[in-house]
């Protein structure tokens, strides 16, 4: 059974694959395709990738590894002597981009609810959800179309931090409505720990791997130490996961992010561009799987059901990404392509705000159980419809602030 179930991942990556390059005929990033294929391959579509597999032991394993694995992409970028300059720029419009977006919806979320009746702490469990950003679709238009330039600099390392910012705001609020809501809610004390957690473990990996790497005598050896460390960073929140945590909450992207931003920032330029050339192409398969990952569960028949509440979840959750990035790009002096178009890099979403989206609803289905549903329903449905738009929108960004293809250009 395990064995079928594997290559039937197989045959939904060749088909992701094929999607891939069909719409980058169309000059669209091939995540789009991937994304589609998720969504046609799932089980609201064709049921390739079904509901029993995707819940199988061996394919969450998997899918935790390889998240760890995409994390490469973002912390080797993460060189200490390349982004101190800009580390106050960065910061800064995390920040804002971030909070200015769950203010922007919790505003209008609370305007609405305040009219009709609804509880206004869904307001901020709204905006607590906006404002997470998914940084592989934007990670994977720099990896296929090679951008290079004040936008992707400032986007990379804000990949990092926006899931920190993002993860810290969600769980406060949900820790509050908890304790509003039911006698069981989750420990506000604790909500620091959870989201910091990752990084812990990370840092702590990857200094190991910091430490052994400069001592291996071969490229192999180097390359072997660091997978070998790796599997072990994702099998330390694996374990914390099924057995210490009382509901899952280790980001495996974040473990990945900073086991190889401490790592990279202790070998030399040479050891670590060895290692990147072998890995490449394993992250480029890994983000495949990643983002077949993300469609899968989206059902394309909420498009065709989408209520207004979605059309404004994703019009407020736009303007506050882009008046956020844009308001911290000013405050910073930022470069003016980063003020114009940072804030179209920021706009996909799916992947966090489902996984969001199912804590709170965990949290508001027993006692508030219609609160639960309108929340389902609209970010549910908002994560399809956005999702493709984010992706093209993501893709023009970079485009309108002249970065495609300029690291093939200045290499």
């Amino acid at each position: 059974m395990v064995f079928l179930d594997v290559l039937k991942l197989i045959f939904a990556v060749f088909v992701a694959f094929l999607f891939g390059k069909l719409v980058s005929k169309l000059k669209l990033p091939a995540i789009l395709g991937w994304l589609l294929a998720g969504m046609t391959l799932g089980p609201y579509a064709l049921g390739l990738l079904n509901e029993p597999m995707m819940e199988a032991a061996w394919y969450t394993t998997a899918e935790s590894i390889l998240e760890c694995v995409v994390g490469l992409m973002i912390g080797t970028e993460l060189i200490w002597r390349k982004i101190k300059k800009a580390g106050k720029q960065i910061v800064v419009t995390t920040i804002t981009e971030s909070l200015g977006t769950f203010l922007v919806v919790s505003l209008v979320f609370g305007v609405i609810f305040g009219i009709t009746g609804v509880p206004l702490y869904l307001a901020f469990l709204f905006g607590g959800i906006a404002l997470a950003t998914a940084p592989a679709p934007s990670l994977s238009i720099v990896n296929e179309m090679k951008t290079a330039g004040p936008v992707t600099s400032t986007l990379i390392p804000m990949a990092a931090l926006d899931d920190l910012v993002g993860a810290l705001v969600f769980f406060t609020v949900v820790a509050l409505v908890s304790a509003h809501v039911s006698t069981a809610g989750i420990p506000v004390l604790g909500v620091l720990f959870l989201v910091f957690l990752p990084v812990l473990i990370g840092a702590a990996t990857g200094f190991v791997a910091g430490k052994l790497l400069p001592k291996a005598h071969t490229a192999s050896g180097a390359l072997a130490a660091m997978l070998l460390l790796l599997l072990c960073s994702a099998a330390i929140g694996m374990v914390l996961n099924q057995y210490v945590l009382p509901v899952p909450a280790i980001n495996f992207l974040l473990i990945g992010m900073a086991f190889s931003t401490v790592f990279a920032n202790m070998i030399s330029e040479k050891q670590l561009a060895e290692i990147m050339k072998v890995m490449d192409p394993v992250i480029g398969i890994s983000l495949i799987i990643a983002i077949l990952n993300l469609g899968a569960p989206l059902d394309y028949h909420l498009i065709f059901g989408a209520g207004l509440y979605t059309a404004i979840y994703i019009t407020a959750r736009a303007i506050g990404k882009y008046s956020g990035a844009y308001l911290g790009a000013s405050v910073t002096h930022a470069p003016q392509t980063v003020k114009k178009f940072l804030g179209f890099t920021l706009l996909p979403h799916s992947g966090v705000s489902l996984v969001f989206t199912g804590i709170a609803v965990s949290v508001l289905n027993g006692p508030a159980p219609e609160c639960a549903s309108i929340i389902q329903g609209t970010i549910a449905a908002a994560a399809v419809i956005n999702e493709i738009i984010a992706v093209f929108m993501a893709k023009k960004g970079f485009e309108w602030a002249g970065e495609l293809h300029q690291a093939e250009r200045n290499p």
